[in-house]
């Protein structure tokens, strides 16, 4: 089974030969840890000769304060994809259906086969989650539903009526996780916090990360919100010790300073709308974006694009034969890659 799978591809860096090197493939964010967060990290390396606390209590706590939530609804891991395969670990089995959208998050079909569950992929619509088209696609094995808002790799958003609507058709046996990794970098209001319709459906969890907004990808963190016994199931499913004594000192770090790091974000939604804007006034077709990067559908000239980026040192997520993910990064890597699109159209 093992041999048959396809490895998770995450991006590359690559190098121009004068020696650029701007890495949008990734989704990370262009600006280095907070020198708060610095700080809380550098205290706890301190102590790295001990165990990390593998109830992660401190941050737990903090995330259900932040959110309002009681604490047993909070699971944790290291980085929301090792949540997504703790969900998997909790709910999937051979004979169980795992739904989500295609394309959308590449991590979800390889967690999938490993947990011994069959993928129900449900095609995009206009580049979205089409979520009448999954309601149908429904089966009585189905345990859990995917649903990515804003969507990796296009960007797209489902808005609230869609999402009650949708909800409103899934049984209440059947998980529904909305995968809200990209949730700080939302912008339009019409686009419903998650964590509302978990207060109102039990079968509702959200999925988030620090990896993001939050500047920690390096350290692995995320978390999931959700009700009992989804969460309880996923603590279950947690390696011992997988979230580290320095992750859990900087994410604790990076709440008590997230005024501070959200206007960072604010800082990437504004090249976000430069970048899409000059890539509509080049003649691109870029669907609207609720994330921290643009989407460009260019099928069989996918990784033809791809090489031309990173000829100037640029690194882009080319999904062959479909397009090519591009994240937002500081304005001097936008005006290289801005550049090469500008050339390419």
């Amino acid at each position: 089974m093992l041999d048959s799978m396809p490895p998770y591809k995450p991006g590359k860096a690559v190098v121009s030969p004068e020696g650029r090197s701007y890495k949008l493939s990734s989704n990370e964010s262009p600006y280095g840890p907070l020198p708060s967060v610095v700080e809380a990290v550098a205290r706890a390396a301190t102590e790295v000769h001990r165990y990390p606390d593998p109830g992660a209590v401190r941050l737990t706590e903090a995330l259900a304060e932040r959110y309002d939530v009681p604490a047993g609804h909070v699971a944790l891991g290291a980085g929301s994809v090792a949540v997504a395969q703790q969900i998997l670990a909790a709910v999937g089995e051979p004979g169980a259906d795992v739904m989500y959208a295609w394309r959308s998050f590449e991590a979800y079909p390889l967690l999938a086969d490993l947990s011994g569950a069959r993928s129900i992929r449900v095609p995009l619509r206009e580049e979205t989650h089409d979520l009448d088209a999954m309601a149908d696609a429904l089966t009585p094995e189905t345990r859990l539903v995917f649903v990515c808002n804003p969507n990796n790799p296009t960007g797209t958003v489902n808005r609230t009526e869609e999402l009650r609507r949708f909800l409103g058709r899934v049984p209440g046996d059947v998980t529904v996780v909305l995968d809200e990794a990209y949730r700080e970098y939302v912008r339009d209001a019409d686009v419903p916090d998650g964590l509302a319709l978990y207060r109102e459906h039990p079968n509702v969890a959200v999925l988030r990360t620090f990896s993001k907004a939050y500047g920690l990808a390096g350290l692995r963190v995320g978390y999931l919100i959700g009700h009992e016994p989804v969460a309880a199931a996923v603590r279950k499913t947690l390696l011992p010790f997988a979230v580290n004594h320095l992750a859990q000192a900087a994410a604790i770090a990076s709440l008590h300073a997230e005024d501070e790091l959200l206007e960072r974000v604010e800082t990437v939604i504004k090249e976000r709308t430069r970048v899409r804007e000059a890539l509509l006034s080049q003649g691109w077709t870029v669907p609207p974006t609720e994330a921290n990067f643009v989407w460009l559908r260019l099928g069989e000239r996918t990784m033809e694009f791809a090489a031309k980026c990173a000829a100037v040192g640029v690194a882009v997520r080319p999904f062959d034969g479909e397009g090519a993910r591009v994240s937002i990064g500081d304005p001097e890597a936008n005006d290289v890659f801005l550049a090469v699109a500008q050339a390419f159209v």
